[in-house]
């Protein structure tokens, strides 16, 4: 079965967005790139690779990327401790937007939405997703 293990954004500062996953998620710092089309760092939560990636143009976004239309729409961290990662996201700088209306989860998760750098969105939750890893499991 395949599973979720690379993620890609598309940020104009690389640095400082990684470095907002790594203080808000933990993340760790795996490598980092200099491509003929792209600069980036990769991150880790140790099951998931991110790659945080400054495209060299437009057509270079788009051809391995997405476009400026389609493309990512947000992501969500499992938490193990909510109200940490709520201050931490506030240190930080993020948005709270909403959370989501309990009785209008059928699939028994919750979450909160966030907006981080570059405007992306970001869920949290603590009780997760349906088919996901819980962060104590690898």
């Amino acid at each position: 079965m395949a599973k979720l293990r690379h993620f890609a954004l598309y940020t104009g500062d690389p640095e400082a967005t990684a470095a907002f996953y790594k203080k808000a998620f933990d993340m760790t710092e795996v490598g980092r790139t200099k491509s003929t089309f792209a600069d980036g760092i990769f991150l880790s939560d140790g099951t998931l690779n991110l790659a945080v990636l400054r495209y060299k143009d437009p057509e270079a976004a788009a051809q391995y990327g997405s476009s400026s239309k389609f493309g990512m729409s947000h992501f969500g961290f499992w938490v193990e401790d909510i109200e940490g990662t709520r201050r931490r996201l506030r240190e930080l700088g993020a948005e709270y937007i909403d959370t989501r209306d309990p009785q209008a989860a059928p699939m028994g998760f919750f979450e909160e939405k966030w907006k981080g750098p570059d405007e992306t969105v970001i869920d949290i939750t603590d009780t997760g997703w349906v088919g996901a890893l819980p962060p104590s499991e690898k």
